[in-house]
């Protein structure tokens, strides 16, 4: 398959879909963490129309996840304006991106806020958890699907301990990117299951 990964610089699910021999791609505005060889460093416009079979989207959270909502509501106005125009900014590239003229479509994001919702054009499919797929890490992340069956938990009993680390980072310049990184054993469900 000619696989589309959107919104990618791990290169995670890229790497797991090549593994499965499949023709795998991932596009950020951002290098490559694993290197440029199959990475595009541009805008997603830019190749979204090259007949691809299968794209997997990462759209950034930052104004739509729950986590956030506070930050809608400042006592400054402007402030206030600004956040609310880059949120619906944020729910019209993730439209965008479901409505993609690709036969098969994963968009990932955490769980939003209801302004989020109310503006994203379908509920998502179903939420999954990183230790269902062999991670002992607790992150709920919702998939929102076209064409593909909801990812089966190669794990189905939740851990005695299991580790929060993406909620406990403290603050640092690169916090926003250890937290956006897919989980290796969703990547590799992912591809698996669908490749």
């Amino acid at each position: 398959m000619k696989v589309l990964v959107a919104c990618e610089f791990s290169g995670r699910v890229r790497d797991a879909f090549i593994a499965k021999e499949h023709d795998a791609v991932s596009c950020d505005l951002l290098p490559s963490e694993r290197g440029n060889q199959y990475h595009y460093q541009g805008d997603i416009n830019d190749i979204i129309n090259e007949h691809w079979d299968l794209m997997i989207a990462h759209p950034p959270c930052t104004y739509l996840t729950n986590s956030g909502v506070r930050w809608l509501y400042n006592p400054d106005k402007t402030i206030n304006q600004v956040r609310w125009s880059q949120m619906i900014n944020a729910t019209s590239f993730f439209n965008k991106l479901l409505n993609a003229n690709i036969p098969r479509i994963c968009i990932e994001n955490p769980i939003m806020h209801k302004h989020a919702k109310n503006l994203i054009l379908q509920p998502y499919t179903q939420i999954i958890q990183p230790w269902q797929f062999g991670d002992n890490e607790q992150k709920s992340t919702c998939l929102w699907l076209k064409n593909l069956s909801p990812l089966k938990p190669v794990v189905t009993q939740k851990p005695g301990l299991v580790l929060q680390t993406t909620h406990q980072l403290g603050p640092s310049k690169d916090r926003w990117k250890i937290r956006s990184r897919t989980f290796q054993g969703i990547a590799d469900a992912m591809a698996n299951q669908w490749g």
